[in-house]
C-alpha cells in the first residue's frame, strides 16, 4: 500500500458519482473505451492514489499521462466536478514521488518562460523555413520530428508591439491583452488584427511589457510552485485591469484558473478574463464597423478550452458574419 496524499482534493474528486455521462464526451476513451482512459476511470485512479490504496505504477501514471485536458467532463457532468483541477493536482503528486515528464517537453516548456528564449525560438524556426530546413524535416528523419514539423505553421516576422494602441474615436474603454507565448511566435497577426477591430470599435489597447507565460505548462505538468510564480508575474503585470483579453484560448483558460491556483488575490483578475472574441461579438459599436466583403468559405473549429472552460466558441462565428460575403461553416466538435 502506498502513502496518502496530503494536498490531493479527494473532497472534490468524491462529487463524482461514476455515472458514466462523461464517457461519449472523452476522446481518449472514446478511441480506446478502456476504462482507465475515461474521466471517471482516472478519478478513481486518482482517488485510490490518493488515498493511499493504489501503488504509483507505470500503468496508473500513462492512464493520467494520456489525459489531454480537454475538459469536456467537466462541462457536461451534472456534478460539476472540477476535473481540471483534478488532474493537475494529481500530475503534481505524481511529480512528488519522483514521476518525471519527458525531457523534451520539459524543454519545451522552460524555452517558454523568457521572452529572450521565445525570440531565440522563433528566430530559429524562420531561419529553419527560410533554408529550406524545416520542408527537409517533413519529408525524413524520425518519424516523431516529420510529425512536429509538419504541424509548424508559416513562421512570420517578429512583431514588436507599443505599451499602448489608441484609437481615433476614443469611447472611454480600455482593455489589456495577453499575448501568449507560442501565439506571439507563430500568429502575431492574429494580435494585431484584434487589435486593429478593438480600436475602431473606439477601445484603447494596453500591452504590459512584462507579461510573461501564463503557467499552463508547468500548471499540467504538475510544476504547480513554477506555475503561480508565472501566475503572480501576470497579476503584477496587469495589476487591476478589470478586462483582460486575449486570442488563444488555452491561456486564457490558465488566466481564468489563476483563483484556484494562488488563491483570493487573484480572484477579481481571473474574473475579468475574456476571449476576446467574446468582447468583440457583444461590444455595441460592432454593427457600425463596415468589413471589406471577402468572397470565401471559412472553416471554423473551437479549440477544446474555448468550447468547456471559457464557453465562448459561439462568439467566433457571430463576429465573423459581420463580414460581407463570408461564408462560414462550423467543424463539429
Amino acid at each position: 500500500m502506498s502513502h496518502p496524499a496530503s494536498s490531493f482534493p479527494l473532497a472534490d474528486a468524491d462529487k463524482c458519482v461514476k455515472c458514466a455521462l462523461c464517457l461519449p464526451h472523452c476522446p481518449t476513451y472514446r478511441s480506446t473505451l478502456d476504462e482507465g482512459e475515461s474521466p471517471r476511470g482516472r478519478i478513481a485512479l486518482m482517488q485510490g492514489m490518493a488515498s493511499g490504496a493504489l501503488e504509483v505504477t507505470p500503468r496508473l501514471t500513462a492512464h493520467l499521462d494520456h489525459c489531454l485536458s480537454c475538459r469536456a467532463c467537466e462541462a457536461v457532468c451534472p456534478a460539476e466536478v472540477p476535473y481540471g483541477r483534478l488532474i493537475d493536482a494529481a500530475r503534481a503528486e505524481l511529480r512528488q514521488r519522483g514521476h518525471r515528464e519527458p525531457l523534451r517537453a520539459l524543454a519545451f516548456a522552460h524555452g517558454m518562460h523568457g521572452k529572450g528564449h521565445r525570440r531565440f525560438l522563433g528566430a530559429v524556426l524562420r531561419l529553419s523555413q527560410s533554408l529550406g530546413l524545416t520542408g527537409l524535416m517533413q519529408r525524413s528523419g524520425p518519424a516523431a520530428l516529420q510529425r512536429l514539423a509538419r504541424l509548424l505553421p508559416s513562421i512570420p516576422g517578429p512583431q514588436r508591439w507599443k505599451g499602448t494602441y489608441l484609437p481615433h474615436t476614443p469611447n472611454g474603454q480600455s482593455v489589456s491583452l495577453f499575448l501568449g507565448c507560442l501565439a506571439d511566435i507563430t500568429q502575431p497577426q492574429v494580435s494585431a488584427a484584434a487589435i486593429d477591430v478593438l480600436n475602431a470599435l473606439g477601445v484603447e489597447v494596453r500591452i504590459p511589457a512584462s507579461q510573461g507565460c501564463c503557467g499552463a505548462l508547468d500548471q499540467h505538468a504538475g510544476r504547480a510552485s513554477k506555475a503561480v510564480r508565472l501566475a503572480e508575474t501576470n497579476l503584477a503585470a496587469f495589476g487591476g485591469d478589470a478586462t483582460v483579453l486575449g486570442t488563444a484560448s488555452g491561456c486564457l483558460a490558465t488566466l481564468k484558473d489563476y483563483g484556484l491556483m494562488i488563491g483570493e488575490p487573484a480572484a477579481g483578475f481571473a474574473s475579468g478574463v475574456q476571449d476576446v472574441s467574446s468582447y468583440i461579438a457583444r461590444h455595441g459599436r460592432l454593427a457600425e464597423l463596415q468589413f471589406k466583403p471577402w468572397k470565401v468559405r471559412v472553416l471554423v473549429h473551437s479549440p477544446c478550452t474555448q468550447r468547456n472552460v471559457l464557453k465562448s466558441d459561439k462568439w467566433v462565428p457571430e463576429t465573423l458574419k459581420h463580414i460581407p460575403d463570408l461564408e462560414v461553416d462550423i467543424i463539429p466538435a
